[in-house]
């Protein structure tokens, strides 16, 4: 895997799983203060410790195979068939799965310095675990290989080869097109850790907070069961070759927020996130051919209808600094922006249940490739949906 999203970007819009932080958490207002909280704790010192999927995005199949699959067996085709083959004398049948996930388990504390200030400190243990598997086969067309094996030994005896000579060849020719086969079969893992410190800072009815995540360095390791291809296709397979160690870094990341009390029960705020992408190693240094950063815009707005119950609603924009160079089939975003809503019920005051649920509207992304033989070109259209639905249960000791 060139970087923890070449398979399953295009499940995710980010190596950042797309979330609104405290739509369903009262009393919080977004991501930042998850980890630096001074509002309505008498405690000066609080322990945090969670665990959750931090990135990745789950998994998706591709039963008719991706394009740039297609791409690499046309190239296949061509090297092995010398150019004399054409797109309508053989067929392509491919197929791909794969998953990806990052499980983070955090460790923190946080230290309420005074009525208005606190901090915290902690990290993160990320865990990579991913894979995918994966066909290609290459047939020729009925009739096609005594029509191929024909022009070769035609082509070959034109060169100074004799009858004997040119039909040997042209049978070493037609059994590489039928061994034209490919297979992957590879699981993924890496680990890296993430130091995480925060501020919180609570002026009335206003809050204020700030949280920066360091880089994460990460390598991703595969553990490669099957990988089948012809001698043609040995580059093309390389990066899933088994014991190959690929960066895959989690980027440093920014979060700055601020939530207003309108009201007792009404609360808003809006938060800012940067991710330093181009600063995060991926496959290939890849990560130089992003504009920018990624930047995300949140605002949103929580309502405590009464003791028992809170609802809310939030908003998210993100722009990626996309680049031709970076998209790719298996490693690709979008920008999108994502509505939510949420809920929590208040069982005690130490139990309570939050459900949300959340749509995310992706922009397309159009580039231009060159693909198979006469360097043709045609366009290769980006696009994605997103809708997720979640629910927690949450318990204060």
């Amino acid at each position: 895997m060139g970087n923890r999203r070449r398979w399953l970007r295009w499940i995710k819009a980010s190596t950042k799983i797309e979330y609104f932080g405290s739509l369903v958490q009262p009393n919080q207002i977004l991501d930042s203060f998850e980890q630096a909280q001074s509002t309505g704790n008498k405690e000066e010192h609080r322990r945090l410790m969670t665990f959750a999927i931090v990135g990745g995005g789950g998994k998706a199949s591709f039963d008719k195979g991706l394009p740039m699959f297609d791409a690499a067996a046309i190239s296949l085709v061509n090297t092995i068939g010398q150019g004399m083959l054409s797109p309508n004398q053989y067929t392509i049948n491919s197929a791909m799965e794969g998953r990806q996930y990052i499980y983070g388990f955090q460790l923190g504390a946080s230290y309420k310095i005074n009525e208005h200030f606190a901090v915290f400190a902690g990290a993160r243990m990320n865990y990579f675990t991913g894979g995918y598997k994966g066909f290609l086969d290459i047939n020729l067309k009925e009739g096609v290989a005594e029509q191929l094996g024909a022009e070769i030994v035609k082509k070959l005896m034109a060169a100074g080869m004799t009858l004997e000579q040119a039909q040997q060849a042209a049978l070493q020719k037609s059994q590489q097109l039928n061994d034209a086969k490919l297979k992957l079969d590879c699981d993924q893992t890496g680990w890296g850790l993430t130091p995480i410190i925060g501020i919180d800072a609570k002026f009335g009815k206003l809050n204020l907070a700030a949280k920066y995540e360091f880089k994460a360095n990460m390598n991703i390791e595969n553990d490669t069961h099957d990988i089948t291809a012809p001698d043609a296709a040995a580059d093309f397979m390389a990066p899933y070759q088994n014991g190959v160690n690929t960066p895959s870094d989690l980027p440093a990341m920014l979060s700055l927020a601020a939530s207003y009390e309108i009201l007792p029960s009404l609360r808003a705020s809006v938060e800012y996130h940067f991710f330093d992408d181009k600063n995060a190693g991926m496959a290939d240094g890849k990560q130089k051919t992003l504009k920018h950063g990624t930047h995300e815009y949140l605002a949103g707005v929580e309502w405590d209808i009464n003791k028992l119950f809170t609802v809310s609603g939030g908003y998210q924009k993100t722009d990626y600094g996309l680049s031709d160079a970076f998209q790719s089939d298996t490693s690709f975003s979008c920008d999108s922006y994502s509505v939510g809503f949420g809920g929590r019920i208040n069982f005690t005051q130490a139990l309570s249940l939050d459900v949300a649920y959340f749509w995310t509207t992706y922009s397309d992304y159009t580039k231009e490739n060159v693909r198979g033989l006469g360097a043709s070109i045609d366009k290769d259209v980006y696009s994605r949906t997103n809708k997720v639905f979640g629910v927690s249960v949450n318990y204060k000791f």
